[in-house]
């Protein structure tokens, strides 16, 4: 049962993929057979889990349909993509998609404007370690016996309830506008010519600014969950061994935050590496291409020029430098957390 619905499924696939890439003529007109063929040996396969392992089988079945349904929904549009990236796509052309081999390839590495927006995700990243200091800054500040504690963490968290766009459209758009904004009118006051986003420094760092203002909260949520959960025994012992605050922070709280800083600041990186909104509302890329993200440059490659495959190539690209990238940071810092002391 189930390796004949296998068969079906991979022979359908087959067909339809020759059918579509204009080397064979038998195939449907959409890809609707090989979903339902898809669905009968997913069917196939949770059935045949009870009928050969019984009551292990039944107990697989709580896991196995969510399993089947990431597949759909997470490796076929990436297989999908994968396929579209080597193909000359723009929706603005009645063709539909073309293969063009290794042209969009080609077109990516001599295009400037990607990798200027991949370096400036180094940036951008790279920012992440200012805004974990101030996290953890606030987090120490939250954490310690302050007077309306519980009024301030809830002031801290209100950027983090606003979303990027509301964000990029309430500073960027709004109170840093050149013409009528406060915060440049009252620059006028002081004497200067406000300019936040003329030149490509200060447009990137503003864009900075923004995207931290947002996600800062965020470290300093989890931050703050990580003290509060230290055992207060160990503190409380260092105090009484005679350790100054400053001992007490670098020989015993920061050492045991380790593992929550880690996970907030790799959460915060992925995040990071997804910037687009701030980006494409406040300064489309400008000037020049000096804030763009590649999220936002791929974004603009789908919506300004319609050209789908040479945009699927990019975002293919990113994803494997992504994920290259967090493994690589990942394992650095489990040797560096493992080290002796």
């Amino acid at each position: 049962m189930v390796w004949g619905s296998a068969a079906i499924f991979l022979t359908l696939t087959a067909l339809q993929f020759l059918h579509d890439t204009g080397r064979s003529s038998v195939g449907f007109a959409t890809w609707r057979p090989v979903l339902y063929a898809y669905l009968l040996w997913a069917t196939a396969l949770c059935f045949a889990q009870v009928i050969v392992n019984g009551e292990k089988g039944k107990r697989t079945l709580f896991v196995l349909p969510a399993a089947l349904f990431v597949i759909s929904l997470v490796v076929f549009p990436l297989l999908f993509a994968l396929y579209i990236s080597f193909t000359d796509w723009n929706l603005a052309s009645l063709g539909g998609a073309r293969p063009n081999g290794w042209d969009n390839m080609r077109q990516m590495w001599g295009d400037t404007f990607y990798w200027n927006a991949l370096k400036n995700m180094v940036y951008y990243v790279a920012a992440v370690s200012v805004e974990y200091v101030v996290a953890f800054g606030l987090a120490l500040l939250l954490n310690a016996q302050i007077r309306a504690r519980k009024f301030f963490r809830v002031v801290f968290l209100l950027p983090l309830m606003l979303s990027p766009v509301a964000v990029s459209w309430m500073i960027g758009k709004s109170m840093l506008e050149v013409r009528f904004g406060p915060v440049s009118h009252l620059v006028r006051e002081m004497g200067f010519e406000p300019s936040f986003f003329g030149t490509p420094e200060m447009a990137r760092f503003m864009i900075m600014a923004m995207d931290a203002w947002t996600f800062i909260p965020f470290m300093m949520i989890m931050l703050l969950a990580g003290l509060q959960a230290l055992p207060r025994e160990v503190i409380e012992a260092s105090k009484v061994d005679g350790a100054s605050s400053w001992q007490s922070f670098k020989e015993v709280i920061f050492p045991l935050m380790l593992p929550v800083s880690v996970t907030a600041i790799v959460i915060r990186i992925i995040f990071k590496l997804k910037l687009a909104d701030i980006i494409i509302n406040v300064t489309s890329g400008g000037p020049g291409g000096a804030t763009d993200s590649v999220t936002s440059f791929i974004f603009r490659e789908y919506r300004d020029r319609s050209n789908v495959g040479y945009g699927t190539l990019l975002a293919i690209v990113y994803l494997v430098l992504i994920v290259i990238f967090i493994t690589a940071l990942l394992k650095l810092v489990s040797r560096w957390m493992e080290r002796p002391a």
